[in-house]
């Protein structure tokens, strides 16, 4: 657990601290087995690797591009985990002058990231059209996804 979501979840109400440990243990335990459990699939994927085909001739009108857009942006809860909770209590933490450039460099950030995804998808679509390539993804995610279970398992069970 970072040391500001530490510090927000210690804030939670509880009667006792061995109340406030025991959450804490749930959800550090609970987090370890969820990365367990994506780690596993994506190991799983990368034995039987698939290809990213993609359909050249297809396309789809303006309205529904901005549809699913938005659908997938608003529906999305880790649209909101990121911005309004981690965001915000990073932003809460610094001082009053540093609010507004944090604001403006997570913002500026955010456009890079999603103009790199957008155009990076398109320019690594080739790539991606080989199983093997897959493989390889599919293996660095499980491994990272396992390495952060065990971290967490760790973290949970001494403290």
């Amino acid at each position: 657990m970072t040391q500001s979501a530490a510090a927000a979840f210690s804030k939670l109400p509880s009667r006792t601290t061995a109340a406030r440990a025991a959450r804490a243990l749930a959800l550090g335990l609970g987090g370890a087995a969820f990365l367990s459990w994506y780690g596993a699939s994506a190991l799983r994927r990368a034995a039987h690797p698939s290809a990213l085909t993609v359909d050249q001739q297809a396309s789809i009108s303006l309205g529904a591009a901005i549809a699913g857009t938005a659908a997938f942006t608003f529906l999305n809860p880790h649209v909101y985990i990121d911005t309004v909770m981690l965001m915000g209590a990073v932003g809460a933490s610094l001082p009053p002058t540093e609010r507004l450039p944090f604001m403006a460099g997570a913002v500026m950030a955010s456009f890079a990231w999603f103009a790199s995804l957008g155009f990076g998808a398109r320019f690594l679509a080739p790539l991606f059209s080989r199983p093997g390539a897959w493989r390889v993804l599919d293996l660095a995610i499980g491994v990272m996804m396992l390495t952060l279970a065990a971290s967490l398992a760790r973290g949970a069970l001494t403290n």
